[in-house]
């Protein structure tokens, strides 16, 4: 597991009144961006808030679809990143935030604090190979998780986001946290998705299932993994359906850990698919 976790380090890194005004996109094609207070539509956007248990500014990102209307309501997605990773990465992952501006959700990208808090999925310290370093606060896990409720209070104050339709996905550190914030407070999503999940260093055990398992669950991984073994996801699989929980397991053959699951809208697809199969909690 140590090795696991050390190679892991190494991977690349309202109401409101509205306007408009001219942007450009990759292309340097002119189109017409709707800008809602701060927030402009249609457009990746990287915002902070201060974190007072931190002490600090804290940055998060976030996408809201061209299609917004403050009069009604909007599925919302929690985007959990990996370790060594950034909520910039993984919002955009190829795949989500197309099927988002088709589908109209919301997404929210936490840092968790910094690119190793874990969410809290490896208790409230900092212990531990690929956790912690000298200079984190000794709360480093306590922090990450608060930071994720941070900014999902922050999206239900700020948007029309339907409570009942809000759910959580995460690659690798990000999905060992969906799965430890789905046990730890059950009755806030409508699902989840673990990407090439870390189960193997989540601190809880089988038995915190039981907190999720009115849940539907999504859980991907590639057979030829070597960051996260299958072996070490295929257990929790096997729990979950002794358990008798909604669970749709993709086992990808000869997938990897970082392209099968950042280039690979397919899935992606697939992922919105059983949300939007599940718009009620």
């Amino acid at each position: 597991m140590h090795k696991i976790l050390a190679i892991l380090l190494i991977l690349p890194s309202l109401g409101f009144s509205s306007n408009t005004l001219t942007k450009f996109d990759l292309d340097q094609n002119s189109k017409t961006i709707v800008k809602t207070n701060n927030f402009d539509l249609g457009e990746v956007l990287n915002h902070s808030y201060f974190f007072e248990e931190a002490n600090k500014d804290q940055s998060y990102s976030l996408y809201i679809p061209n299609s917004y209307d403050n009069s009604k309501s909007y599925p919302l997605i929690i985007l959990l990143h990996g370790l060594g990773s950034n909520p910039n990465q993984i919002i955009n992952y190829k795949g989500i935030i197309t099927e988002a501006e088709n589908r109209g959700y919301i997404l929210a990208a936490p840092y968790g604090y910094n690119e190793r808090g874990w969410y809290g999925s490896r208790g409230k310290g900092k212990d531990g190979i690929g956790f912690g370093k000298d200079n984190d606060p000794d709360n480093l896990g306590e922090l990450s998780e608060k930071d994720v409720l941070n900014v999902l209070k922050i999206m239900k104050k700020e948007f029309s986001v339907n409570p009942n339709r809000i759910y959580l996905l995460g690659h690798s550190m990000g999905g060992a946290g969906a799965l430890h914030l789905a046990s730890t407070y059950p009755n806030e999503w409508a699902g989840l998705a673990c990407l090439a999940p870390a189960f193997q260093s989540y601190q809880g055990s089988y038995s915190n299932l039981q907190n999720l398992k009115h849940l539907p669950v999504y859980v991907v991984t590639g057979d030829k993994d070597r960051l996260v073994p299958v072996r070490t996801v295929r257990p929790w699989i096997k729990e979950m359906k002794m358990l008798n929980m909604n669970v749709q397991y993709n086992e990808i053959k000869g997938g990897n850990h970082f392209r099968t699951i950042a280039r690979n809208p397919d899935m992606i697809s697939e992922i919105f698919d059983f949300f939007d199969e599940h718009q009620e909690r």
